[in-house]
């Protein structure tokens, strides 16, 4: 017999060297073993839409739709009661430092020392914010155990239940006095720096923007760090894992994987922060000492930021010119806390990591 000789085929059945169907046949791709696929014309028909759909859509529609309306009833409302007090104004608005209006027919008030103040005081806050809640959050969600983070995560979130004006009397009082020996030093050691000479209110008596900067920055702690927390949290396990596989340490591991994808919501959170101090009233009206002496340069100066002075003088508001005075300087608080805030989405909105 041949070697090439193989079994017969049986009539009717066809070679195939692959998937075969029933008799050998190779079945298409429009037929099934039951029989071929009958053409099913797409209908025209939409999804219904539930009634609970449609009210909770119109719910959230209007939610946000009112947020916008409100803010934008509120710029207007300022706008509208500043324009006639600007006009009466006798100095340049942008760029004077006097402030006078307790003659409503001889209005002279300039918001430049009041934008300085109030920009040194949060600068000084967010300098000081920032590391500590950059550290807290990589404790908690990196270095500490399970059970200690927990507790120790809701002990800094309290701080943002404690009052402005507890803040203020504990800065002044208690916080003041401990921080002049650091203030002395810095202004005899570094008093060659603008920032550090010396300023209208002694260090002693601790009511400086110095002072306020950092109860200021105690005031921030739970908002930069419970953001940044959640940030960090999210960060993906696999690149983690990945990490630890090719040998990193824990700081290889935070320095690669953790700071990387948390960076943007970080800087987010620090600038949410930054337009919390801005408008910090409070604390700040009951720290700063001499709000009627002009800003020099240093955080050893006293003052008065935007929030301050329309709180100090709002027992005087009796008059719709002088009252309108204090409503621009809070219509540029109004758009000064606006232009941090777009500045931190556009921060978040170019950063990759974060999405």
């Amino acid at each position: 017999m041949s070697e090439s000789s193989a079994t017969p085929t049986p009539a009717g059945a066809s070679v195939d060297s692959g998937n075969t169907g029933v008799g050998g046949r190779v079945p298409s791709a429009d037929t099934t073993p039951e029989g071929p696929i009958s053409a099913q014309p797409v209908t025209g028909n939409k999804t219904k839409v539930r009634p609970g759909d449609r009210i909770f859509r119109g719910l959230t529609t209007g939610s946000g739709v009112l947020v916008v309306v409100l803010i934008g009833l509120i710029g207007l409302f300022l706008l509208v009661q500043a324009i006639p007090s600007i006009g009466l104004d006798q100095v340049n608005f942008l760029t004077s430092r006097e402030w006078s209006t307790n003659d409503p027919a001889n209005l002279r008030f300039g918001i430049l020392d009041l934008l300085l103040v109030t920009v040194a005081t949060s600068v000084v806050a967010l300098v000081i914010a920032m590391p500590v809640s950059l550290g807290i959050a990589l404790f908690l969600t990196q270095y500490a155990p399970p059970k200690l983070a927990r507790p120790f995560a809701y002990a800094v979130d309290l701080l943002a239940a404690v009052p402005s004006i507890i803040f203020g009397l504990w800065g002044l009082y208690v916080l003041a006095p401990q921080l002049a020996p650091i203030a002395s030093w810095l202004n005899d050691t570094l008093g060659f720096i603008p920032i550090f000479a010396d300023g209208n209110v002694s260090s002693e008596i601790g009511g400086t923007i110095f002072t306020a900067g950092v109860v200021l920055g105690i005031m921030l702690l739970p908002i930069i760090t419970s953001l940044t927390r959640e940030v960090f949290q999210r960060t993906p396990v696999a690149q983690i894992e990945g990490a630890l596989a090719l040998g990193a340490t824990r700081w290889e591991v935070i320095r690669t994987t953790v700071l990387p994808f948390g960076k943007a919501g970080y800087i987010s959170a620090s600038m949410l922060g930054l337009g919390r101090a801005l408008g910090e009233t409070i604390a700040l009206t009951i720290i700063l000492l001499a709000p009627s002496t002009t800003f020099g340069g240093s955080i050893f100066d006293g003052g008065a930021t935007f929030a301050s002075k329309i709180a100090s003088a709002s027992s005087e508001f009796n008059d719709p010119r002088s009252v309108g005075a204090y409503i621009t300087a809070g219509l540029v608080l109004f758009l000064l806390t606006f232009l941090v805030n777009f500045a931190g989405r556009a921060i978040v909105s170019g950063k990759k990591e974060y999405r």
